[in-house]
């Protein structure tokens, strides 16, 4: 059984724009916030909305403060004027796509245009739309419509930008035939045309189709419309909640879709309930694979063997006979952070990775154990190697306690109490220097008893790799990050950047092994190790290409890499 998610699934470009400013403003700005009428057509989005303290207004008060934020939809002149009249501070998340409908039907009203707008009378960016047009405004939803109106001297067609591809391909061949005098002005975002036309093309892989999305969002229900029109089984659901595959038949291949104000946390939910259903249909051998996998990548437990193949890699790049001791300390110190973090600061994970959520909420005192005992065998082994390694350790131990509490004391009576996780990035920068410090410095320290020129590459090598790895997932759970008002680096940065910047390092890795292993720096595993940052190089490529996966392949795939170099050395060693 296979389930894939189309490219296009989720949010669209302009949906974004105003939820990422809205929890920008929730984040930010003090004194009350509202939007004008419902943000998006979404009520996960609006429940987590109005917990942040947005609030939803439908009509300009006489007199008021704060902030309103305009809908996606856009508004009509004279309730925008009428905002500000009130005494409101704008922000305006009005779609660009739906501001350039707005000038196109504005500008054509002022020359004495009638505008006929081809969308649902009752639809809020409709609403919008008419309210450029003044008394030269009429819509219709179907050719039949059309057919009533008066015969204009001069015209134009618009369409509202989430309106069927093909109603509007109709009414554009209607209009030249009998009114070739109007003027057409396709105006239905690419996006909903891209999204429109995937569909169709997608059907023809799987055997049945999920759309998720709003029940009261019309470019979802149109998605499903037309997912109903290719012949295969289709469901409309709004989250999980609603998946009942009996629907679907005995279908092999599912494919989901979403609706352009359908957020990637309520994907991620459909899809991996959709994945624990189905891998119930398997043999048993088959789920209790499924099911240790899935253990291993919640616990951290898969990440922490990683860490240890790091460390044996590291210290064969270096020319040093790995010692057990320096990779156990990778193993259970990097074990104890990843689960501590998760334990304590778990707010993201309720919408970026819900599994892990639940995961930990269930078994918080076995892997607040676990976390505990990790630490302390962690310090007991550094104690064992020296007092250096050991007063390292404990300062390692206190950075990473304080990432996720206060700087400054309790006693003292400040309303802001500053975290280092709250600086922009530095989760993804001290994550990969922990990493670097256990798998590549404390070897060295150990096995030199000094830090070498050698030393320095591999560390640039594996805090390339890390790095690349963090930012990654941080790109993968940029929604839920804004939501909780994380500042990491996609967010400060922005994702196409933060994804150039993460193909650059891969680069820069993998051209740093080459090169020190031709100048004879290095032995010649590190052409071999070069694999290693290459491989990631594909993986981003490929989640460019194919959208995001949130099942658990993509996840193993990426913490894969570290296991990867740990045998790639282990099998260099026994040659």
């Amino acid at each position: 059984m296979k389930i894939a998610i189309a490219k296009n699934a989720g949010f669209c470009m302009g949906v974004r724009r105003a939820v990422e400013m809205a929890l920008d403003a929730s984040n930010r700005t003090a004194g009350p916030i509202y939007s004008y009428g419902p943000l998006i057509h979404n009520p996960q989005v609006l429940d987590v909305l109005g917990k942040k303290g947005v609030s939803v207004i439908k009509e300009a008060p006489g007199e008021a403060s704060g902030t309103v934020i305009i809908r996606a939809h856009g508004v009509p002149p004279k309730d925008r004027e009428a905002l500000i009249q009130a005494g409101f501070n704008l922000i305006d998340a009005t779609c660009p796509k739906v501001i350039k409908v707005q000038s196109i039907i504005a500008r054509h009203a002022r020359q004495g245009y009638a505008v006929i707008i081809i969308g649902d009378r009752t639809h809020p960016e409709v609403k919008g739309l008419l309210g450029y047009a003044g008394e030269n405004g009429y819509v219709a939803d179907s050719i039949e419509a059309l057919e009533v109106l008066p015969v204009f001297d001069q015209a134009i067609i618009v369409a509202q930008t989430t309106q069927n591809t093909e109603l509007f391909r109709r009414v554009s061949s209607w209009a030249a035939t009998h009114h070739p005098h109007y003027r057409i002005f396709n105006t239905i975002c690419d996006s909903t045309e891209k999204r429109q036309d995937e569909v169709r093309r997608f059907a023809a892989g799987v055997d049945a189709i999920v759309v998720v999305g709003g029940y009261n969002s019309g470019n979802t229900q149109r998605l499903f419309e037309i997912a109903r029109e290719t012949g295969k089984p289709a469901l409309h659901i709004e989250t999980e909640a609603d998946l009942d595959l009996s629907r679907l038949g005995d279908a092999q291949r599912i494919g989901i879709t979403a609706g352009a104000s359908t957020p990637n946390w309520v994907i991620k939910r459909v899809y991996r309930k959709l994945e624990n259903l189905l891998i119930l249909r398997k043999s048993r051998l088959t789920r209790w694979v499924y099911r240790l996998q899935r253990s291993l990548l919640l616990s951290n437990l898969y990440l922490a063997a990683g860490a240890g193949g790091l460390s044996y890699a590291s210290a064969l790049l270096q020319g040093i006979s790995p010692r057990i001791n320096s990779i156990a300390i990778a193993v259970l110190y990097l074990l104890c952070m990843h689960m501590f973090n998760n334990l304590v600061d778990s707010t993201s994970d309720r919408y970026n990775d819900p599994d892990r959520a639940m995961f930990y909420q269930k078994n918080r005192i076995l892997l607040s154990v676990s976390a505990f005992a990790a630490g302390v065998a962690c310090l007991s082994v550094a104690y064992l190697m020296g007092m250096l390694f050991f007063v390292l350790l404990v300062c390692m131990c206190f950075t990473g306690i304080v990432y996720i509490a206060s700087l400054v004391p309790r006693g003292f009576a400040l309303k802001i109490q500053p975290k280092i996780r709250e600086i922009p990035g530095s989760k993804t920068i001290l994550v990969a220097m922990a990493w670097g410090i256990t798998t590549t410095v404390i070897p060295a320290i150990y096995g030199f008893g000094q830090i070498r020129g050698i030393t320095l590459l591999v560390f640039f090598w594996a805090v390339c790799l890390v790095f690349v790895r963090t930012a990654f997932f941080d790109i993968l759970d940029i929604q839920g990050s804004r939501i909780v008002g994380k500042e990491t680096l996609p967010i400060l940065l922005g994702e196409s950047r933060t994804m150039r910047l993460l193909k650059i390092l891969s680069l820069f890795a993998a051209a740093l092994l080459f090169s020190a292993s031709g100048a004879g720096v290095l032995s010649p595993l590190g052409y071999l190790m070069a694999i290693c940052p290459l491989s990631m190089l594909t993986l981003l490529y490929a989640h460019e290409r194919e959208g995001f996966s949130p099942g658990l392949r993509q996840c193993f795939l990426m913490e894969s890499h570290f296991i990867l170099a740990g045998l790639i050395a282990l099998v260099w060693s026994a040659v």
